[in-house]
């Protein structure tokens, strides 16, 4: 038992490191959603940016856009050229995918300068990438109304989840420890 524990000795490391952090961070996050409620931001303050940096771009390319708060539910109706197309809710922010790269990134730490600015840097790129998928949903929605559940639930989850696994294999090619331990 003990050679197999040293055998798999940085898996184990990595898996335990990776949990740590990601259930710290989503701890975390649950309390900030909770202390959210009923702020002058809604639904909370990160998805409220998000719909707000929508909008902006949105009108920036030239449609008619309103981000107006759902009456029923914790989220934000989105309304182009006079057309309720979506709602952007809590999970639409990002920040959940946000947490989990940074946790991966963590679980492969280098030194902590490197480790601190990649995961910085990532995490604005995943969220950049985030607003601009919301904008173009919003755009094949207004344009491509039968493509909803394609573009929905394949497309785009593909985007974002696909950039946080370029930024993963970059960063454990590039930076982190393991990659130095093997080579």
């Amino acid at each position: 038992m003990k050679a197999l524990l040293v055998k798999y000795k940085l898996v184990i490391k990595f898996i335990f490191t990776f949990l740590l952090v990601y259930l710290m961070l989503s701890l975390a996050y649950k309390f900030y959603l909770q202390f959210s409620d009923g702020s002058i931001y809604y639904p909370d303050y990160i998805t409220h940016l998000v719909a707000l940096q929508c909008q902006d771009l949105l009108q920036v390319l030239g449609y008619h856009i309103e981000m107006i708060p759902h009456p029923d539910e914790p989220s934000v109706k989105v309304i182009l050229n006079e057309m309720y197309l979506s709602r952007i809710i809590e999970g639409c922010n990002g920040f959940s995918v946000i947490l989990l790269f940074i946790s991966f990134i963590v679980a492969f730490a280098a030194d902590f300068k490197t480790t601190f600015i990649y995961s910085l840097l990532g995490s604005v790129l995943i969220y950049v990438v985030n607003v601009i998928r919301i904008v173009i949903i919003n755009l094949g929605l207004y344009h491509y109304p039968e493509y909803e559940s394609v573009l929905h639930e394949i497309v785009f989850p593909l985007i974002i989840y696909g950039m946080m696994f370029l930024l993963w294999v970059f960063w454990v090619n590039r930076f982190s420890k393991i990659n130095r331990v093997n080579a």
